[in-house]
């Protein structure tokens, strides 16, 4: 085992490094060059709960990025361009809208990554315009990440004979909790749930891990990725504090629910997945919980509201109060 994890390393690390980098990148490349247009939309179109999680679904599928949008939005709440009520539903949306990228994963064009690559390279060296260049950019990025995304899948393939790895994943199986203790783990460290997503994806495109354990990995992953809200509201409005609260909050609530009706919830996956591949299970898994998750959060959502803001009220509130 040890021999098999000194080989495997080092390209499981390089094909995670070129994701991780393309990710952020990517984020970067989008954020500048669309915010403003994601500023006018989330500023203008967040009075109704529904267009607001219809809003943020949209933007993170164009941003490529659910923690960057929510950033974005703890942003404009601490700038007064929002509200924390008008934000409820952009943090909603975004949960829906990042399940894209494992839908995409799970498409198998890690394979033609080579194509996006070759195109963005030779857009960006010979475009002479700015924005041709960007666009090239863009692409390489995107060909970036599947690159990554294949170099993992290949490097993970000798895992297949490790009868230590097969009974480790096996542990997990048997133990959704523990499943999502080291998806949240992971999606600490690398700082992206779509990575930890992703891996759980590919590992299911090579049959080591199985529907179960990459479910319960996803689910982590959701609660991981409240940390980067979290830390993008330290010393910002107490609006802003409680936008990221609710976020955590809410995927705390959902992942709660999926991991009491866990065998239940594994079965209805099944159900609707047509193909019987782990990697669409967990892919699918990933648009049903957050799906659902908003579904049933909706009735709730200004009980939730009031409660945050009984529990911190506004300092001009506070203010008048003592007055």
């Amino acid at each position: 085992m040890s021999d098999q994890i000194i080989h495997i390393l080092p390209m499981v690390i390089g094909g995670l490094v070129l994701f991780l980098y393309a990710i952020s990148q990517l984020s970067a490349l989008l954020n500048e060059r669309f915010s403003e247009r994601a500023k006018t939309i989330i500023t203008k179109y967040t009075t109704n709960i529904f267009l607001s999680i219809l809003i943020g679904s949209f933007v993170t599928i164009v941003l490529d990025s659910s923690s960057a949008v929510i950033i974005l939005t703890i942003v404009f709440i601490n700038a007064g361009s929002i509200s924390f009520g008008n934000a409820i539903g952009i943090i909603m949306g975004a949960n829906i809208g990042t399940t894209i990228s494992s839908q995409i994963i799970a498409l198998n064009v890690a394979r033609f990554s080579i194509i996006p690559l070759l195109i963005g390279l030779v857009l960006f060296i010979l475009a002479k315009r700015k924005k041709r260049k960007s666009t090239g950019r863009i692409i390489l990025y995107f060909g970036m990440l599947f690159f990554g995304l294949f170099l993992m899948e290949e490097s993970v393939l000798p895992l297949k004979d490790s009868d230590m790895f097969t009974e480790w994943m096996k542990s997990i199986d048997k133990n959704p909790l523990k499943g999502s203790m080291i998806g949240g783990i992971i999606t600490l460290v690398i700082q992206s749930s779509s990575a930890t997503v992703g891996m759980a994806i590919v590992l299911g495109k090579q049959q080591l891990i199985s529907i179960k354990a990459g479910i319960s990995i996803m689910l982590g992953a959701e609660l991981g990725t409240c940390s980067d809200t979290l830390i993008a509201s330290v010393n910002g409005s107490r609006q802003s504090v409680k936008a990221a609260l609710f976020h955590l909050m809410f995927n705390l609530a959902g992942i709660l629910i999926a991991l009491v009706l866990f065998d239940p919830f594994v079965k209805f996956v099944a159900w609707i997945t047509l193909r019987g591949d782990v990697d669409n299970h967990i892919a699918n898994a990933h648009v049903i919980f957050s799906v659902l998750g908003v579904l049933l959060f909706l009735p709730f959502v200004r009980i939730f509201e009031r409660f945050l803001n009984w529990m911190l009220p506004d300092k001009k509130l506070i203010e008048e109060t003592e007055a």
